[in-house]
């Protein structure tokens, strides 16, 4: 197997359980079950978490997460075109299910279950592995807001779903 391919998979082996996670949230949940101002106001919520997610990425790519975080592990570094296409990949589906949420599509939700779930995890991690590194280790200046963010959305969410069905926009 190819080295970087090998990096990639371990290294995101992480955010695989969160998805796997993320995808059940979505499947027992079921679809939107809130009023029109609850549903607003989780739209408001999850763009303020996809732009903090950005601006974390920025952090991360500006002082080299793609090459420490790897290494951290004992892996070889990302390549930045990875990197790069991975997180503006991501951004680009979050903000899309904000339209799919506005829409109650229930597909929509499962990407804004992973931007909850994976928001949490970096508002964990950057600060254990800035432990572990012995000082500042990338993302770790945004990581407490994303983290925040992520916690306020899984709130939200939880809120937001459990009917098991689609309800018609009433409110």
């Amino acid at each position: 197997m190819n080295e970087e391919l090998r990096s990639i998979l371990l290294g995101t082996a992480g955010l695989s359980v969160a998805a796997v996670v993320a995808l059940g949230l979505t499947l027992a949940r079921g679809g939107v079950v809130a009023d029109k101002t609850e549903l607003r106001a989780t739209v408001r919520l999850a763009f303020v978490a996809v732009l903090l997610q950005a601006a974390h990425f920025a952090e991360e790519w500006t002082t080299g997460f793609h090459r420490r975080f790897p290494e951290l592990l004992g892996l070889s570094p990302w390549s930045t075109r990875f990197f790069v296409t991975f997180n503006l990949a991501w951004l680009a589906i979050w903000l899309l299910s904000l339209w799919g949420l506005s829409a109650r599509r229930q597909a929509a939700l499962f990407p804004l279950w992973f931007l909850g779930l994976g928001c949490v995890a970096n508002g964990l991690a950057h600060p254990l592995f800035a432990l572990r590194a012995g000082g500042y280790f990338p993302g770790l200046v945004t990581s407490p807001l994303v983290g925040l963010a992520g916690l306020l959305l899984l709130r939200r969410l939880f809120q937001l779903t459990g009917g098991g069905t689609l309800t018609p926009d009433t409110a």
